[in-house]
């Protein structure tokens, strides 16, 4: 398979960045898309030229580190993948493909397809957690009943892997998909409910001022989120919202 691809490369966060073509050759449609730019990367230090820089770690779909704007689509064409997943075989013989990092306010290029998502990390800190006193004998797992449906949504909820997909799909780069994402887990067990108020708060406002966008409810990051969370998050986060401000 022959590949035109068309890649955005920049120096470092400092200086102006601009779109490169290269030519490929010799591509296997079951090569993973990454695959493909190990192999692109192989040929550039060859020729004595700088590697393009992206990020990766587990190539399985688990850590959210490989996350490319892909034809303007985060994660590329296929759905309910990271682009680590994503296979060369949804493109075809001579095709165009335009690589680009995830674009948004709070996520400032580190270099090439590389972005500084620590704003999520920030927010996570901010509430994401819950206080428990981990001394003495641990707590058996069952001496807390919570409801079969409570359990699975929490579960469902912290699926979300922290790429970022839902910024980059959103025209407005709002981080809410995450962020409710990240309050739900916690909002739907009772042992997240002693810092509910505290947390939701929290996490809001440092998600606010992060520089993320307000959520207009277009539903594009539920669409190109690889772990396919659910919007129903988001209408959670906000009652959770409204609530903590009515008993703050």
């Amino acid at each position: 398979m022959k590949l035109n691809l068309k890649i955005w490369r920049q120096k470092d966060a400092n200086t102006k960045g601009q779109i490169k073509e290269y030519p490929i050759d010799g591509i296997d449609g079951d090569m993973s898309f990454l695959e493909m730019m190990d192999v692109l990367n192989e040929d550039l230090i060859a020729k004595g030229e700088e590697p393009v820089e992206f990020d990766h770690d587990c190539r399985e779909g688990i850590c959210g580190s490989c996350s490319l704007q892909i034809n303007g689509e985060p994660h590329g064409p296929d759905r309910m993948v990271t682009t680590c997943q994503l296979h060369m075989r949804k493109f075809k013989d001579n095709d165009t493909i335009v690589i680009e990092p995830f674009r948004a306010k709070a996520f400032p290029v580190i270099k090439d397809l590389i972005v500084d998502r620590t704003a999520f990390d920030r927010i996570q800190q901010a509430g994401g957690y819950i206080s428990v006193n981990t001394s003495g004998h641990t707590v058996d797992a069952n001496a807390i009943p919570i409801n079969k449906e409570d359990a699975d949504d929490s579960f469902y909820a912290a699926a979300c892997i922290g790429c970022g997909a839902c910024v980059a799909a959103c025209k407005n780069a709002s981080a809410m998909l995450f962020t409710s994402a990240k309050v739900s887990q916690y909002a739907l067990l009772p042992q997240g409910r002693i810092e509910a108020v505290e947390r939701v708060q929290n996490m809001v406002r440092q998600m606010d001022l992060e520089g993320f966008g307000n959520c207009t409810n277009t539903g594009a990051c539920e669409v190109e989120c690889p772990k396919g969370i659910s919007l129903e998050n988001i209408a959670r986060m906000n009652r959770e919202y409204l609530s903590a401000k009515v008993k703050g």
